[in-house]
């Protein structure tokens, strides 16, 4: 099982880069697009597969990355040093929250870490008293309509419903030129490895076997002496920080963000590609994504005016029929085609009895 997960890696990182050599422009830029939110799949799958925790508001870390990211962008590419929709608000000063943005260090440092903040923060005071199960989901959708309605409001600072577009540079170089976005696309796919790696070394050592008895029996593993708010505090802020990452490097890829893109359906379709690659899988939250995706680009394209219902029909086939995803459906065929000692449910169970082992 092991050899066959590696191998399905590298055939999947193998095809991400020779993307380049056969995809026109306009797609390989697509599927960069696309890369960035498998990096946030999969942090939902550490969080919701792993963990057992329904976030429906990652679209906030998401876009606090993106805004990070695009602030500094914004700055470098004004002459001025004030960007052009605060000179068209009247603003005559470069406000104080948008000054430490100019040193693109701290830019992106604020990229990771500012999702970081706000998840502990919130992970923190939420776990602490037990909150979870829907209670939870409804708590993060909340966290997202503040935030949505906060940087429509402040439009002199955030742009409002517009948000920060008309990027000319990055670190100086062209952002739009073919070999930026060339390069670009490389550290996507390098971020996205990274990504995967740190998730997988996550997963399969006594963390990520303490993330599987959280998700199963909380209760039981506190009485083991664990502290599950801590495990869960700290891969909310993980899944966090893969969030504003993938961001941030939306923002190079697209060259805009808006609130819109941090609102609650965007939250709920992240949520949804974990779901139709497989939440209990890294690679299946990758597969997922790039394969909504795709089919979200094809059904637009091809059938403009009904592409909703192709898409929700994909969804809802997903959830009636195969509700661990698409690795769940090629792993039942295995179990099928080759049969092994232990079901499914008793792995489960043995993982969790093991937290301690």
């Amino acid at each position: 099982m092991k050899k066959t997960s590696a191998i399905s890696y590298y055939i999947l990182f193998a095809f991400l880069l020779c993307a380049p050599l056969f995809l026109q422009e306009f797609r390989l830029s697509l599927l960069a697009k696309f890369l960035c939110f498998a990096i946030v799949a999969v942090g939902i799958c550490l969080i919701w597969g792993y963990t057992g925790i329904l976030s429906l508001g990652h679209g906030v870390f998401f876009g606090l990355g993106a805004y990070c990211t695009a602030m500094y962008l914004k700055l470098e590419g004004s002459a001025s040093g004030l960007p052009d929709f605060m000179e068209w608000s009247g603003v005559t000063e470069l406000p104080l929250l948008w000054k430490p943005f100019a040193s693109p260090v701290f830019a992106l440092a604020a990229t990771i870490f500012i999702p970081v903040l706000l998840a502990a923060f919130l992970g923190y005071f939420t776990f602490k008293n037990r909150i979870k199960g829907v209670y939870f989901s409804l708590i993060s959708q909340a966290v997202v309509v503040v935030f949505v309605t906060l940087f429509i409001g402040k439009q002199e600072v955030t742009g409002g419903t517009n948000g920060l577009t008309n990027f000319a540079t990055v670190f100086q170089f062209p952002l739009m030129s073919p070999f930026t976005q060339q390069i670009l696309y490389f550290i996507t796919v390098a971020m996205l490895a990274l990504v995967v790696g740190l998730s997988i070394w996550f997963t399969k050592n006594r963390f990520g076997r303490v993330l599987v008895a959280i998700r199963d029996g909380e209760n039981r593993v506190r009485f083991l002496g664990y502290n599950p708010t801590a495990y869960k505090v700290f891969i909310y802020c993980v899944s966090a920080a893969f969030a504003g990452v993938a961001g941030g490097l939306f923002v190079l890829q697209v060259g805009i963000i808006s609130p819109a893109m941090m609102g609650i359906i965007p939250s709920i379709e992240m949520v949804l590609w974990a779901a139709v690659g497989g939440r209990n899988s890294i690679i299946g939250a990758v597969i997922g994504a790039l394969l909504t995706n795709s089919a979200k680009t094809y059904f637009s394209e091809t059938y403009p005016d009904i592409w909703q219902f192709f898409l929700g029909a994909l969804f809802i086939i997903v959830v009636l029929f195969m509700p661990n995803g698409l690795v769940g459906v090629f792993q039942s065929l295995k179990q099928r085609i080759c049969p092994t000692k232990q079901s499914g449910s008793e792995e489960k169970a043995n993982e969790a009895d093991t937290v301690v082992s």
